[in-house]
């Protein structure tokens, strides 16, 4: 197991079993707000913040530096890497526009401005309603040159020849939405997790339906497939952005959907869910059922997709933080 975690207030790196890890702790006292690795390229990570641009590591964790000082904005809110080549790598940023890496992060070039596109001068973040971001960024994992970005808040926004040009948002498609998915083995599909509910695609974005018999929760925040099943979705999701963010009326769950069958609530399964647990981000592991998840509580490992969760046993601080990204290298 590896792994990048922006959670418990710093950026940490994560490696060894369950129950005999080695934590490395780093970026403590900068509001993380992204963390991106492939497995590729183990060893080399990087992660955004809100205060004080990108940093990057090339030794595993070890050690962090800043790149991209030149370029990037000080607030860096997403980020993603290329199923094509790990040296490509995008940022999504504060206000919204998104940059793109040739050399693995060392330098940057601004794409096309998202600010053109007709919807933009609806966009608006409610808490900082001046301003908005890129909350998530996902690059297909089918075809690398169709970007899928999510302006947080006011449209999902695409790009079919890797960020040159933008589409705007299509009227079926979510407003608020917090991460998107894709999977290799089920090429056009997409799937997104909003703040206005959830979706799904089967037309690389052209169209979305809204399959959500079961789910009680509609303010959706991760979602994750199964490495080895295409046709197997975990979500976690709040009746409201309260009851997902905040540590003090936090009420989260986490659902699974398999086939063309409804949502199942999972609880009770070793996964902190319901009152006082804050909404977790999930990543994918690297084997068929393998997946992580990390909320206030800490991080947690499921290798049967949901059914029973084991927490890894790193040192956690008391102070509980909401989680805001993860990535698996191995």
């Amino acid at each position: 197991m590896h792994l990048y975690a922006a959670a418990d207030g710093a950026v940490l790196s994560v490696s060894g079993t369950t129950d005999d890890t080695n934590t490395r702790r780093h970026l403590d006292g900068h509001r993380i707000e992204c963390v991106a690795a492939d497995r590729r390229v183990p060893e080399r990570a990087l992660c955004g913040t809100f205060d004080a641009g990108l940093f990057r590591t090339t030794d595993g964790g070890e050690t962090w530096h800043a790149v991209g000082t030149d370029t990037l904005p000080e607030s860096v809110t997403s980020l993603a890497v290329s199923p094509a080549n790990p040296d490509v790598v995008y940022a999504g940023t504060e206000p919204s526009a998104v940059f793109r890496s040739l050399d693995s992060g060392e330098t940057w070039t601004e794409l096309p401005p998202l600010s053109d596109l007709p919807s933009a001068s609806s966009w608006a973040f409610p808490p900082r309603p001046s301003t908005h971001h890129v909350r998530w960024i996902e690059v297909d994992a089918s075809d690398p040159d169709r970007l899928f970005v999510a302006v947080e808040a006011g449209a999902l926004v695409r790009s079919l020849d890797g960020g040159e040009t933008w589409r705007d948002r299509v009227p079926s498609s979510k407003r608020d939405t917090h991460s998107m998915t894709t999977h290799p083995d089920r090429p056009g599909h997409v799937w997104a997790a909003a703040g206005d509910g959830y979706a799904e695609s089967d037309d690389s974005g052209e169209t979305w339906t809204t399959p959500t018999e079961g789910l009680e929760h509609g303010y959706c925040w991760s979602v994750v497939v199964d490495p080895a099943d295409p046709h197997s979705t975990l979500l976690t999701a709040a009746r409201s952005p309260m009851r997902a963010h905040s540590t003090g009326s936090a009420e989260s769950y986490l659902y699974r959907s398999r086939g063309d069958g409804p949502w199942e609530r999972l609880d009770g399964t070793g996964l902190p869910t319901g009152s006082g647990a804050t909404r977790a981000v999930l990543a994918a592991g690297v084997s068929g059922g393998e997946c992580y998840a990390a909320n206030d509580h800490g991080l947690y490992q499921t290798t049967d997709f949901g059914d029973s969760w084991t927490r890894l046993d790193i040192p956690w601080r008391d102070e509980r933080r909401t989680a805001s990204g993860l990535a698996v290298v191995g």
